[in-house]
């Protein structure tokens, strides 16, 4: 009875277990430092190659090599590299520059309320990148497989959207690009925004992938 008792009072005192932060949380902290890093990486690749390709170029299209046009090439090739490697999904896309999404001042005013009968909330099946604020908040949801792209249903919108509603769940947390995304000019959206004159692509299922629609980027505070 002793020896039990004795193991016992020193299991007492033990510490406790501290508790953890959400795992989730401690996963998603752990995948933004090492996408970060590939970020940093994948960027250093593409100036190397961006050069590399240029030079190539010149030396079989002229057999010489100049620094001018080297360098104008050099924009050009990591251009082209740059949209083939989004295209590919293999680089990290995170908000470039970031802005506190709390404190920003620019945001678009439209009455979508008179108008998402007709749009049928288009802009919220525009993937775009979340800032590290977005991540580090853990509400608004990414897509796991592209880092770190708002996350989309199998219909294409936007996971927070109520899909009876067309409303946003999370609209106090919503990212930078849905405060400040103006479609009024995007005439893959409304062929005539003051007479509400939809583009009737966008009741196409493919839509946006069927025709080349920029995302939306916030724009400065």
């Amino acid at each position: 009875m002793s020896r039990i008792g004795s193991k016992a009072n020193i299991a007492s005192e033990r510490p406790s277990a501290v508790p953890s932060r959400d795992l989730r949380q401690e996963v998603v902290e752990g995948l933004l430092y090492t996408h970060a890093r590939l970020k940093h990486a994948t960027q250093t690749t593409l100036d190397a190659s961006s050069f590399l390709y240029a030079l190539v170029e010149l030396l079989s299209e002229k057999g010489l090599i100049s620094i001018d046009e080297l360098d104008e090439r050099k924009h050009e090739v990591a251009k082209r590299l740059t949209e083939k490697n989004n295209q590919a999904g293999v680089g990290v896309l995170l908000q470039d520059p970031e802005y506190d999404k709390y404190g920003y001042q620019d945001e678009a005013d439209i009455d979508c309320a008179s108008r998402i009968h007709l749009c049928k909330a288009a802009c919220c099946r525009l993937p775009f990148a979340l800032s590290k604020q977005d991540i580090r908040e853990g509400i608004i949801q990414w897509d796991l497989g592209q880092p770190y792209v708002i996350a989309q249903g199998e219909d294409g919108y936007c996971t927070h959207l109520a899909r009876e509603s067309c409303l946003c769940n999370v609209r106090e947390h919503r990212p930078v690009p849905c405060r400040g995304y103006d479609c009024r000019k995007n005439d893959k959206i409304w062929l005539d925004f003051e007479r509400k004159t939809v583009n009737p692509e966008i009741l196409r299922s493919d839509w946006p992938r069927c025709v080349s629609v920029d995302s939306p980027e916030p724009k400065p505070a």
